[in-house]
Order: C-alpha cells, then structure tokens, then sequence
C-alpha cells in the first residue's frame, strides 16, 4: 500500500510538529505512547500525515533521533569550547528532556536495530567531541591525564548527571544533593586550577626582562682609529 496522497503544501511546517510532538510524547509517557494517532492529534495535523512524511513509524523515531542528535552535537561543541568545560559538560548532561529522551532512544534500540545503529553512532560521536575537549582542557592546566583519563571523567560526569534525571523521574532522589555538591566541589578544584594557571601566564607576560648586569672583568673593546 503506497502513502496517502496529501498535498505537502496544506499543511505548512507539519514535518516538524510532527517531530516535536514525538519528542514530547515519548519524554512525557515513553516511546510506546507515541502511536501515528497520537502524534498527528498532539501535532493538530491529519493522521493521514504521517505517513505521508513518515513511511513507517520507525523512520519517525528515526528522524526524531537524528534532528535531536545534531542540535545536542552543535550545543555540545559550543559549550565544550568555553574556559570551563567539565561545568558545560555537567550542565548538559543534566538536561532533563535530552536525558529522557535518550533513555526511551536506548530502550527502544533493544527492539529496533536500525534505531540501535543510529544511536551508537551518535553516542559515539559525542564520547569522541567530550573527550577531546576535556583532553585539551585537562592537559592545558598540567592535570596528570594518566591519573585522570579524560574519557573516563567524561564518562563519569555524564553518567551521574542521568543517574540524577533519571532516578528524579521515579522520585528517587536520596543521595542526589550530596552528589552534586560533590560535583561543586571537583569542579570548582579544576576551576581554581584554571585561575591559577591564568593568572600566572599573565604575570609571564606582564613581567619586566631581567636587567643584565654588565661584565666588569672583561676589557672594553678600543675605538677606531
């Protein structure tokens, strides 16, 4: 059965409401809840739609994966390019909806391999842009990357930060004030550590050359005649 005829110019700006109502669907009640119906009411559009931009409703979820992917990569590597990396990376990965959405994307990549495939690209994709900020990051500021792995402390801050989200959404919330204060304080460690080597680079370039005494024991050199 081919897709419903529908003139595209009908309804204007329907592909990306569709997308959005997705989204908000599956942050709200799970991937399961986003049916076709579902969808084109949230979207105020004709359930004929759809399918008209969507031939399945997996390439729906598909499309909803890649245009949440690719806003997340772009804010990723502007935050990840300001003088406080771990704090951007910490404040990302604590975005509720992105962490949501993410958990019902790993959910239903356990039943759909073309889903599964997409998010392993993106997620790696993003250990990959996390990682080499934080290299960069880390080694500027003479942090021992042998002791301090910068893909592991990637790995950390985010994994706790939807740790965080995610047991915030069933209200599990017992240890969660300790771990961000703890977070406040390693990251204010690194913070520190930054101003310090600003302030020094600073007082390098600032600093007067050394006046050089000159050497009284050698004889001057006689003028011309």
């Amino acid at each position: 059965m081919g897709r419903p005829q529908v003139s595209e110019g009908k309804e204007p700006g329907a592909r990306e409401r569709l997308l959005e109502a997705t989204a908000q669907i599956m942050e709200e009640e799970g991937y399961a809840a986003a049916t076709s119906r579902r969808v084109a009411t949230r979207a105020g559009v004709k359930p004929a739609l759809v399918y008209y931009y969507f031939p399945t409703m997996d390439d729906l979820f598909l499309a909803v994966l890649r245009s949440g992917a690719e806003n997340v990569l772009e804010r990723q590597r502007r935050a990840l390019s300001e003088e406080d990396p771990l704090r951007a990376l910490w404040r990302i990965a604590s975005d509720t909806r992105m962490t949501r959405l993410h958990t019902e994307f790993m959910a239903l990549a356990n039943h759909r391999k073309a889903i599964g495939a997409e998010l392993k690209a993106y997620a790696e994709r993003v250990r990959d842009i996390e990682t080499t900020a934080l290299t960069v990051a880390l080694r500027s500021h003479g942090v021992d990357l042998d002791e301090f792995p910068p893909v592991v402390i990637a790995m950390f801050l985010t994994g706790l930060a939807r740790t965080i989200v995610n047991e915030a959404a069933i209200d599990v919330t017992r240890g969660h004030d300790e771990a961000r204060l703890f977070m406040e304080r390693y990251i204010g460690r690194f913070e520190s550590l930054t101003a310090l080597a600003g302030r020094t680079r600073s007082a390098d370039d600032t600093s007067e050359p050394e006046e050089v005494e000159p050497d009284e024991s050698r004889e001057p050199v006689p003028d011309p005649d």
